[in-house]
């Protein structure tokens, strides 16, 4: 019978742990208790983690940008795992319509700041970690300060100024970025390593323009997809602290739900690039709302003529009077069978240009979508049909259910 004890003593550096991000002066007082050494006996057994990666882990400052989606299983997991502080920016209170994914928060923190309740839960999972809590959206007069204590730097945002900014302070201060995106059933996973590897705005020189890609609460997102995409981006947390394994530096993993397929890209560094080349232009933090075309969409949008609005009180006071007119309903048919005001017809945006003939221009005609967006589109593409009794219901489906008839279900 073979012993098996073919572990290096623990303070000799196994070659797969000589790239690990945390320097040997930095686990000169970490010790453990024996409850802890219980708790963390399975990677305490693994010839790749020892005694040392442990060490390493409780010696480790996370950043985790964001407590929703993805915050939610990079949170979980590296508290379990025994990550020595976590810090987690957000400022967002906890809504019933993050708990179908979002599982740092249950239905008794509706209505709570995400952190208190995502700092409670991560208490119940590892009492060891030390939560730090940076209640305030990230930006870019207080990006640096937040993040310069930590190692490691997570994406785990939905929009694309953060995007942005998070990894031009990660290049600036030459921190790992470990970056993460969703939408409906499709997942992303990378690692931008400055010195190693590309950046995002290598990958992404250019943001879209501004309302080209759907958020999460326009489009939908499978709530078991960001329980994929987050439990990797802290697995690659994890082998960049214990130095093990191969990092997904210029390298990107997309993940399609439906096809239950991985695929791998490779992605090169940008030696143009105007934060991480050789040749780069941005030294310090910019206006990351102005880059991403914001304000311009913005500035666009409020000089056409405004959109003539009317109110869900208004609106339910004319079909209470009986007035004659049409409710246009531009949603999905899957939305509008999920919630619909009474007497509405559905002709979904997308089908509008080829079913305008079902719609007289004579008649009144109020508009509504899920918030208005959608309709005020659709609005301005009938003027522009000849169609001029129009009227956009302000705040669409979700003011009729706040100020109107709670009994219509919010999505």
């Amino acid at each position: 019978m073979r012993a098996c004890n073919s572990r290096q003593p623990s303070h000799v550096l196994p070659p797969f742990m000589a790239h690990s991000i945390l320097t040997p002066d930095r686990l000169e007082d970490i010790t453990f208790s024996n409850d802890e050494i219980a708790r963390y006996s399975r990677h305490l057994i693994m010839p790749e983690v020892t005694l040392e990666g442990q060490r390493r882990i409780k010696a480790a400052k996370v950043l985790c940008i964001g407590t929703g989606g993805l915050g939610s299983p990079i949170a979980l997991y590296l508290a379990a795992a025994g990550i020595g502080t976590l810090g987690l920016v957000d400022f967002d209170v906890v809504d019933f319509s993050n708990l179908q994914r979002q599982i740092l928060h249950g239905t008794k923190d509706v209505g709570r700041k995400k952190l208190n309740s995502a700092r409670d839960r991560i208490r119940e999972i590892n009492p060891n970690v030390e939560v730090v809590l940076h209640d305030a959206m990230f930006r870019s007069d207080n990006a640096m300060e937040i993040a310069a204590p930590y190692d490691i730097v997570i994406d785990g945002t939905d929009n694309f100024p953060t995007r942005y900014l998070t990894n031009d302070v990660c290049v600036l201060l030459g921190k790992p970025n470990i970056y993460g995106s969703i939408f409906r059933f499709d997942g992303q996973c990378t690692v931008f390593a400055p010195g190693l590897g590309p950046c995002y705005r290598c990958l992404f020189p250019e943001p879209p323009p501004p309302g080209m890609v759907p958020s999460c609460a326009e489009g939908g997102v499978l709530g078991v997809l960001p329980g994929i995409i987050g439990v990797m981006q802290a697995i690659e947390a994890i082998k960049l602290i214990v130095g093990i394994g191969e990092p997904l530096i210029g390298r990107l993993i997309h993940f399609d739900a439906l096809s239950m397929k991985f695929r791998e890209f490779k992605i090169r560094k940008d030696p143009k690039c105007p934060i991480c080349s050789d040749h780069r232009t941005i030294h310090e933090l910019i206006d990351y709302e102005q880059f991403c075309g914001i304000p311009q969409a913005q500035a666009a949008e409020e000089a056409e003529p405004p959109v003539p609005e009317i109110s869900v009180e208004e609106l339910k006071k004319s079909i209470d009077a009986r007035e004659p007119f049409v409710l246009l309903d531009v949603r999905e048919q899957y939305e509008f069978d999920i919630a619909r005001i009474p007497g509405s017809k559905l002709i979904p945006l997308g089908d509008l240009a080829s079913r305008m003939s079902e719609l007289d221009s004579a008649d009144t005609i109020y508009i509504h979508c899920k918030m208005g967006g959608r309709s005020a589109t659709a609005l301005r593409q009938l003027q522009k049909a000849g169609f001029s009794k129009l009227r956009n219901v302000e705040g669409g489906i979700l003011a009729w259910s706040d100020r109107v008839d709670p009994s219509v279900p919010k999505y």
